[in-house]
């Protein structure tokens, strides 16, 4: 749901630097040129490269792997051949692209907010931008002050306790909320980004949208107080009817501030949510595709036949993820095996 890290490297990674210098790439091409095309390809080649089991020998070998392009691949066969890519060099040798890509990574600030800091104050670092608060909205404020923490990956461990103190705490106002964390916890990893819950209620349907359920005192905004009273939530970086952004502080060991979303769902639409934002990115697009080929379109929100005619019919009803993968014929994965 939120983005502002980088992805781990790991020990166990053969390839770590190759996927950690596309996803430099990346940063450089969604907050210096804001190429959100490029940047998704980037970030897609090194999401497969850091699962590839062993160290790849070129970049003929890398573009055998999916969503490994060729001009991605002649980057790859520069760096093994070279040590280094020439444009790397040139995005590390310009202050203001350093610049830019460092202010983006404090939560709230885009790269549009980032460019205008570097060149209408000359703030090049987080460093300088402690001394001008007064040039960022509350959010802004909130993501600066916390930095270093949402900075750090959260370990899986610590997660488990967030999550065992949001059940509690939201089951405590009625034990029919249910609630999941999704992205890349579910799927098992050691260590998360942030922490992406869905809640839903199985009163609270998606013909109830835009109603009282979602209003001022609707389900979303009881579960924020609820979870503010309780001190697990500390700060509001933004809230609507439907989806909360802020910042939790865990009760474990060495606790941290960390970065928690909050997104509520209608509960016919809920399963096609957790799986949508279960992820990963190129499973999603790969059930999406298979779901097309079957004659059925996918989202985040419903699955729904597409008829002669191309017209999506109506929702299919779903009460769990493995409704989809039925619908569309497709072998069921466990979150853990949807790390592609």
């Amino acid at each position: 749901m939120s983005g502002k890290r980088k992805a781990p490297s790991s020990d166990d990674n053969p390839n770590a630097d190759i996927s950690d210098l596309l996803i430099e790439l990346a940063d450089y091409e969604r907050n210096v040129n804001r190429n959100i095309h490029k940047y998704n390809a980037y970030r897609s080649a090194a999401s497969v490269i850091s699962k590839h089991p062993t160290r790849l020998q070129s970049g003929k070998e890398a573009k055998a792997l999916k969503g490994v392009g060729t001009k991605i691949a002649e980057k790859i066969d520069e760096f093994l051949k070279t040590g280094t890519l020439q444009k790397i060099e040139k995005i590390r040798a310009s202050d203001t692209n350093v610049a830019i890509n460092e202010l983006t990574r404090v939560s709230g600030i885009g790269p549009a907010k980032a460019r205008q800091l570097v060149t209408d104050h000359s703030i090049t670092s987080v460093a300088k931008l402690r001394r001008r608060k007064d040039l960022l909205n509350r959010h802004q404020q909130i993501g600066l002050e916390h930095f270093e923490d949402f900075e750090k990956r959260i370990p899986r461990a610590e997660i488990e306790v967030i999550e065992k103190s949001l059940k509690q705490h939201i089951e405590a106002l009625d034990p029919e909320y249910i609630i999941t964390i999704c992205g890349s916890y579910r799927r098992g990893a050691e260590s998360s980004g942030d922490v992406d819950a869905l809640v839903t209620h199985p009163s609270y349907t998606s013909s109830e949208e835009g109603g009282e359920r979602t209003g001022k005192n609707g389900i979303l905004y009881q579960v924020v107080e609820a979870l503010k009273k309780a001190k697990l939530i500390t700060d509001t970086l933004s809230q609507g009817l439907t989806k909360f952004m802020g910042v939790c502080l865990t009760k474990a060991d060495d606790a941290l501030y960390r970065r928690l979303d909050i997104r509520l769902l209608p509960h016919d639409q809920y399963f096609c949510g957790v799986l949508y934002f279960t992820g990963s990115d190129l499973f999603n697009k790969d059930m999406r595709t298979h779901a097309l080929q079957q004659g059925f379109t996918l989202n985040e929100y419903t699955i729904r036949p597409v008829g002669s005619t191309g017209v999506p019919g109506e929702p299919l009803p779903v009460t769990s993820e493995k409704d989809v993968f039925e619908y569309i014929n497709y072998p069921y994965k466990l979150p853990k095996e949807r790390c592609m």
